[in-house]
This record gives C-alpha cells, sequence and structure tokens, in this order.
C-alpha cells in the first residue's frame, strides 16, 4: 500500500470512528498492520480470570482496506447490538475456526471445521494424525455413523433450498427423518451438535423433536425367559461362540464389548466376579457384576475362550466386531437377537431390586435413558414394592 493509499484509508478510519462515537456504539476501529480490529469495552474472554467487561481488543481478521473498513463498521454494529442485548461471544471471534462459525461461511467449511473440532475434543491424538488408539477409533465409529449420515442429509436440503437459513435447513433436515424414531434422534443430537459449535441460536431446541423412541421399542420386544436363554446356549456347537453367548447373558455386554473386558477377577475365581469393560469401547469404562452369578458356572464362564477374530481397532471398526455377534446368532439358528439378552439382563436387575442407578452404570448409560427404556418394568416393581408394603402395614 502506498503512502497516498495508506493517508486515504486512515482518513476513512478516523471518519468512521466518528460516526461509531456520535452514535455512542462503544466501539472504535483500529489498524493494525495488514488487518483491521475493534476495540471497546466487551466481556472477559472465556479463560480470563476478570470477571466484568473492560477494554479489549476483538480480533475480526479483516484486511486493512477499504472493502475490509467497509465490514469492519458493519461488524461493529451488530456487536454493539449484541452487547446491548447481552448476546455478544467471543467464540465468534476467537479460536482456529472463529470465522466458520459466522454464517457467511460456507456450510462445507462450517461442517469440515465441525469434524476438526469433534475429534480434537474428544480423541486428540487422531485428529494430529498419530497412530489411532482405541479409544479413538471408538470415536471415529461413532462420527461414521451417528454424525456424517444427518449431516450430509443437511448439506443436500440446503443445496436443494437455497432460500432456506441455516436455521430452516436444519429444522428441515430433523423432519424428513422418520417421527418417533432412533434416526430422528440421532439427528437431533447430530445438529444440536453442530449448531452449539457454530454458535447458532435455535428458536425450539431440537429436543422437542425427539419424540417417543426408546421405551416403546424395548416394551414391545418379546424378551427370552431364562429357561429360553439356557436352552439356546446348548444350540452353540462352538465353545468360544458358546462363551461370548454366556458372558452377554450373564454380564449384559453389548455385541463388542465382549472383545474388550477384563476377565481377570473371573478367570482368578473372585467369589463377586466382577469384569471391567474396557474405555475403548462405546461408552467408556465401567464394571459389571453377574446377574445371575449361578450363570458363571452355567456356561463355564471361569475358562475365558474368546474367538479368534480381528480386534485390532486401527484396521476394524467397534460396529463390524459387532456384527459378528449378530451373524452367529443367525448362524447358530438362536431364536433371539444379541441385545435381547442385555434387555433380559436390565430386567433381571430390575426384577431383584438393584437400583437404577447403579444398574445404568453398569450398562454404560445414563439413569435416564435407563429409566426411560425399562420404565414398564421399573413401574412395575415399583407398583409390587408399594402393594406389598401397604399389605404389610
Amino acid at each position: 500500500m502506498t503512502n497516498a493509499a495508506s493517508h486515504a484509508l486512515e482518513t476513512q478510519i478516523e471518519a468512521i470512528n466518528q460516526r461509531l462515537k456520535a452514535a455512542r456504539l462503544g466501539l472504535k476501529i483500529e489498524r493494525r498492520g495488514k488487518k483491521l480490529n475493534l476495540r471497546g469495552t466487551v466481556p472477559p474472554r472465556p479463560d480470563s480470570p476478570r470477571l466484568r467487561p473492560f477494554q479489549q481488543r476483538i480480533p475480526l481478521g479483516l484486511p486493512a482496506d477499504l472493502d475490509g473498513l467497509a465490514q469492519t463498521e458493519r461488524a461493529a454494529k451488530v456487536i454493539a447490538a449484541r452487547l446491548i442485548e447481552d448476546t455478544f461471544d467471543w467464540h465468534d471471534y476467537v479460536g482456529s475456526a472463529a470465522s466458520l462459525r459466522r454464517a457467511d461461511a460456507d456450510l462445507s467449511a462450517q461442517i469440515a471445521a465441525f469434524e476438526v473440532y469433534f475429534f480434537q475434543s474428544r480423541s486428540p491424538s487422531a485428529a494430529r494424525g498419530r497412530s489411532v488408539s482405541p479409544r479413538s477409533a471408538s470415536v471415529r465409529t461413532t462420527w461414521e455413523k451417528a454424525y456424517v449420515p444427518y449431516l450430509r442429509k443437511l448439506q443436500a436440503i440446503a443445496t436443494q433450498h437455497t432460500s432456506l437459513s441455516l436455521p430452516e435447513a436444519i429444522y428441515a433436515t430433523v423432519q424428513s427423518t422418520q417421527a418417533n424414531s432412533r434416526s430422528r434422534q440421532c439427528c437431533c443430537t447430530a445438529l444440536d451438535a453442530l449448531a452449539t459449535f457454530l454458535s447458532i441460536s435455535l428458536p425450539t431446541e431440537l429436543k422437542a423433536f425427539w419424540g417417543n423412541y426408546g421405551s416403546s421399542k424395548t416394551q414391545m420386544r418379546q424378551l427370552p425367559t431364562d429357561e429360553e436363554i439356557l436352552a439356546a446356549y446348548k444350540k452353540i456347537p462352538n465353545p468360544a461362540w458358546q462363551f461370548v453367548y454366556g458372558v452377554m447373558a450373564t454380564y449384559g455386554l453389548r455385541n463388542h464389548e465382549v472383545f474388550f473386558c477384563d476377565y481377570a477377577m473371573l478367570a482368578n475365581g473372585d467369589e463377586e466376579a466382577a469384569i471391567e469393560v474396557l474405555e475403548c469401547t462405546k461408552t467408556g469404562q465401567h464394571d459389571v457384576w453377574p446377574f445371575h452369578p449361578s450363570w458363571i458356572d452355567a456356561f463355564e464362564l471361569r475358562t475365558i475362550r474368546l474367538p479368534k477374530i480381528n480386534t485390532d481397532l486401527n484396521k476394524t471398526t467397534l460396529q463390524l466386531i459387532g456384527q459378528q455377534v449378530s451373524l452367529q446368532f443367525k448362524r447358530y439358528e438362536i431364536p433371539f437377537a444379541p441385545y435381547d439378552l442385555r434387555h433380559a439382563w436390565a430386567v433381571r436387575t430390575i426384577g431383584v431390586g438393584l437400583p437404577d442407578t447403579v444398574s445404568a452404570r453398569m450398562m454404560g448409560h445414563s439413569v435416564a435413558i435407563h429409566n426411560r427404556t425399562y420404565q414398564r418394568w421399573i413401574t412395575r416393581r415399583d407398583q409390587r414394592a408399594a402393594v406389598r408394603a401397604a399389605l404389610n402395614k
């Protein structure tokens, strides 16, 4: 920039600052090298120890030229309005993805930035290109199965309906999924996370669209009885797959969790025979106790026999490992699905009066999900207890 051009720009900056002052917006434009910023009294940054607003610089990353100056003046008016409304958010102006959070960024770039953030916040080593850890493999599976399909759907709807704002496209994407379904809940979860990352305010929370998927689906299942579970075990000729079946039935494990457990207490003859589900699984580390304990002997679980399948999470996924269990159930003509063993275990713990908080922890999910999924059996247990207490008075 020539001296004349630089002088002209400084003159323009001074003129705009006079307008901002006259309008009492409380902000002024600063030129720092080749960039323009704003300065004013604003709330502390999220990592600041200070509690009250004070004079700070707001980095905009706009070029120090006439076009950048026009954008900076518009930004000053927007920020001043947000300060008045108490909606100013530093996340829009700081951080590597700050510019991508703003509405003028391309949606594909926003989603790409969200993907980087997703992995950095959950599995930093994977995001930096290091070797894939077991935990990062679990995060990768979650991303590909629970986020990618709905982000792609959002992009398709936004491309097809260019007149929609991003919040409108988000609502349209959610409503394109089947009501009261798992896909609707996954879609709400994924797009709510994206909206939070982009600092987009949605007038209606996406949880309002969840519906009632969960408890009704489980309650409609015809869960196998204990006798049926014991009988089906005898249909499996392979000892290793017998172990998989038996440990799922006794401990209520997810399909893939069988292959990622510490069985030391079980193998060493410990009376309690608790097992530890490892961190790399879907919901992380948690301990589980057997229900029924007598099934440890019935299924010969003290001898750990796992099928020789690929469990290297650098080369496979938790989902693919779980699918192999389902395929074996079909191969041996087990008359129910693997997950029915897990649900039957949960109902068994309800029947013996195990606290819901403990049962939920052992299943690796929240108490809210536990209560919603098993509401029918929990309600029956509580009613039975209340009736017995009344009769005993």
